[in-house]
């Protein structure tokens, strides 16, 4: 199969660090060739509450829209999303103890990114 390379992470929202349950809400796909980075997201509330019941579901959408912010190298993702394609994609990546983490990085050839992005999402995040 010919087309471009490129590297995704799914983005998995951890209510509760401390049981390690998490509900896969977003990815964010990166592709080095076309200098394309983007995300796609879903959060289901009712999955998030059956993990933690107090959890601020606003909140997880707000970190949401920061990543997706940096992606799009708006003002929504302050700082970070002045930096280069490559180097915003290595800050999402970058594990953190927060409810909002990245899984692992997974790579695959695409013909279509975007398209790529949207077929994840939904195998992945549903």
């Amino acid at each position: 199969m010919s087309g471009l390379s490129y590297q995704y992470v799914v983005l998995r929202c951890v209510p509760r660090v401390d049981r390690e349950e998490f509900v896969n809400v977003g990815v964010v796909l990166y592709c080095h060739a076309t200098d394309f980075l983007a995300m796609a997201w879903h959060v289901e509330a009712g999955r998030l509450r059956a993990l933690d019941p107090g959890i601020d579901v606003d909140q997880v959408r707000d970190a949401l829209t920061f990543i997706d912010g940096v992606c799009a190298g708006d003002q929504r993702g302050g700082a970070a999303a002045a930096a280069p394609v490559s180097q915003r994609f290595g800050f999402l990546k970058a594990p953190r103890s927060t409810v909002l983490q990245p899984g692992p990085v997974h790579g695959g050839m695409t013909a279509d990114p975007a398209r790529q992005l949207e077929h994840l999402l939904e195998r992945l995040v549903g």
